[in-house]
């Protein structure tokens, strides 16, 4: 048998890695009529997606939710039996603790590129504002093939725009640096005005009418009731119903192609030895390049140099008669003001189904550390609770003493997108493409969020199957990565 053979219901499948590009590409692959083994090291499926509970109260430790202005994972809901669950955020008014006071978010930006001064009024200084008010008057700025969002904005509108709104939202998503990330993979529509618009506020002005003739409706974001964490268990659970086999506690420890007639792969798992026609790596790029380091060693050197962003969650736990919060779903921090949390944000009030299901609580949660930031994610729990606590009295004025907390850290948690990522992923799929019956996806190509990496799976058992079309699609139309209200 051939991997191609998948496609039309005579191949076996091993899928490795369990988080949701994993589970997704599992899913897909049995809807394609394959035969479909998934092997999980950990002991859970999930990956970053993660139901927990605090106080007796339920609760997302990981990411808590998912674009809906992409398809991908609100249709996956949707198949997997979640659809009457989906809600929406029950308030999508964030702030920014900025310059010694909680501001409103402001409107009418990319990304946190304002498409006039005006939509960053009380944000930033008076000079500031002016500083935006020079763009329509500098020469183009050639971007070139890409280029840092924080250097190209920076130059553009000034580096206060920079520091005290698109850093905040970047490191929301990538736990990053602005001036590092890739405009081109980050904020794709907004590289792609800029290339054809002279000012970068035209340009912006530009995304914003298009998307005004489109007239989206809906929701931006979307949760599920009990967790976006949820997600994951649901799509796992309807792999087996389906005939897949799903494998926790199983880390592979070799992958290698097998030669001859009906060639394939072997695959090994501590005492479990698979011969399969076709293999999907889901997994971060370290340990995607270990396992290729054999059969696809340009690739593996690739993979080897994604670097990733280490950060923690704080869930804290108060009684709410002793508890009081402003208004809105929580805040983001830019880092130039020396605050350590990055967000914060308030689940009760952003999750109607948390709100209704704890009416004596009072939940809410911070973020913690960003690229580069090994000396506060150094400290133990406790120092942790104590710092969040600290920042969020200063913030919000809450001093009440919670009834319990719960630290989540997530070691190299989240790939970094530097300049020029976009052309390091095209050099690992085109050695990848080289091995038949071999395809790879997760967070560390197409996008950080839910629905990127599910669209990225289906991309990889499209490719098994001998077809381009949504891996084209995914490069011409790249998923972006959001940030969701505050916290996310």
């Amino acid at each position: 048998m051939r991997a191609q053979d998948s496609r039309t219901g005579t191949g076996h499948v091993v899928v490795i890695g369990g988080g949701i590009a994993g589970l997704a590409a599992a899913h897909r692959l049995l809807d394609r009529g394959a035969r479909v083994t998934v092997l999980e090291a950990s002991g859970r499926v999930g990956g970053k997606l993660l139901p927990g509970e605090i106080a007796g109260a339920r609760v997302d430790l990981g990411a808590e939710s998912m674009l809906a202005r992409r398809p991908e994972a609100v249709a996956l809901a949707r198949e997997v039996g979640l659809a009457d669950r989906l809600q929406p955020p029950a308030t999508a008014t964030a702030s920014l603790w900025t310059r010694g006071a909680l501001r409103p978010m402001p409107k009418g930006h990319v990304m946190g590129v304002p498409g006039t001064a005006a939509a960053l009024h009380g944000v930033l200084s008076d000079e500031g504002l002016r500083r935006i008010g020079r763009d329509t008057e500098l020469p183009r700025t050639e971007i070139g093939d890409d280029v840092a969002v924080g250097e190209y904005v920076a130059a553009r509108l000034g580096r206060e725009v920079v520091d005290r709104l698109v850093e905040p939202l970047l490191g929301g998503v990538y736990a990053g640096d602005a001036y590092r990330i890739s405009l081109r993979a980050a904020v794709p529509q907004l590289f792609e005005a800029a290339r054809t618009h002279t000012s970068l506020t035209e340009a912006v002005r530009a995304i914003q009418a298009k998307a005004a003739a489109h007239q989206q409706t809906g929701p931006v974001f979307m949760g599920i009731e009990g967790g976006v964490g949820q997600l994951p268990l649901a799509v796992a659970e309807s792999v087996r119903a389906r005939g897949g086999e799903i494998v926790t506690g199983a880390p592979v420890t070799e992958l290698r192609r097998t030669r001859g007639t009906g060639s394939g792969w072997r695959v090994v798992a501590g005492d479990r030895v698979l011969h399969t026609d076709a293999v999907v790596l889901a997994l971060p790029a370290p340990a995607a390049a270990t396992l290729l380091r054999a059969e696809a060693p340009a690739a593996a050197g690739e993979l080897a140099t994604v670097e990733y962003a280490s950060m923690a969650l704080v869930t804290l736990a108060y009684r709410r008669a002793d508890s009081t919060l402003p208004e809105g779903s929580g805040f983001l921090v830019p880092p130039v003001d020396g605050h350590t949390i990055k967000a914060s944000t308030f689940a009760s009030r952003k999750w109607g189904w948390i709100d209704e299901e704890n009416p004596g609580l009072l939940l809410l949660r911070t973020s913690v550390g960003r690229y580069g930031e090994s000396e506060v994610l150094g400290r133990d729990d406790a120092g942790l609770v104590d710092v969040s606590r600290h920042d969020l009295r200063e913030a919000t004025g809450l001093t009440a003493e919670p009834v319990a907390t719960r630290v989540t850290r997530w070691d190299d948690g989240l790939p970094q997108y530097p300049v020029g990522h976009h052309t390091r992923v095209a050099r690992i799929r085109a050695h990848v493409a080289g091995l038949p019956g071999l395809a790879v996806c997760g967070a560390a190509y197409d996008g950080v969020g839910i629905p990127a990496c599910i669209a990225s799976a289906y991309a990889a058992v499209d490719q098994l199957g001998g077809e381009r079309a949504g891996l084209d699609a995914l490069i011409r139309n790249p998923v972006q990565s959001l940030h969701g209200g505050a916290g996310e």
